[in-house]
């Protein structure tokens, strides 16, 4: 019913910007909120930030300042601006849509994009 894709990661040097982007495709009518998860070699997926259809963003302690996430709700597309990277923020990033809603009447929840490998040298 709905694919995420996410786009936009790759190889940086410590210090450095990527921006990523996950748009969502399908007869979307809405979705609820949209983020962005981690997961490192070893660890457990984690949070780094989400955003509302209204707007109110969430953010881990570890970005706060650094990354900033954005939405355009007429693309149904999410983003993450990534500056000031660490080799600590290397990961497969996902993208995640909690709720969505289908002009159908339809809705799901819980959308998994493929994820993203972000790397950061040092």
């Amino acid at each position: 019913q709905v694919q995420l894709v996410e786009s936009g990661g790759g190889l940086v040097q410590a210090g450095g910007s990527l921006r990523l982007s996950c748009a969502a495709s399908g007869s979307i009518s809405s979705i609820n909120a949209m983020g962005w998860y981690r997961q490192a070699p070893g660890k457990q997926r984690e949070l780094v930030a989400t955003i509302t259809s209204g707007g109110y963003k969430n953010y881990a302690e570890s970005v706060k300042g650094r990354f900033t996430i954005s939405r355009d709700n007429a693309k149904n597309t999410v983003y993450l601006q990534m500056n000031s990277l660490k080799p600590e923020d290397t990961a497969v990033y996902y993208c995640n849509a909690d709720y969505i809603k289908y002009y159908s009447g339809s809705y799901g929840y819980n959308y998994w994009g493929q994820g993203t490998q972000v790397t950061v040298s040092s």
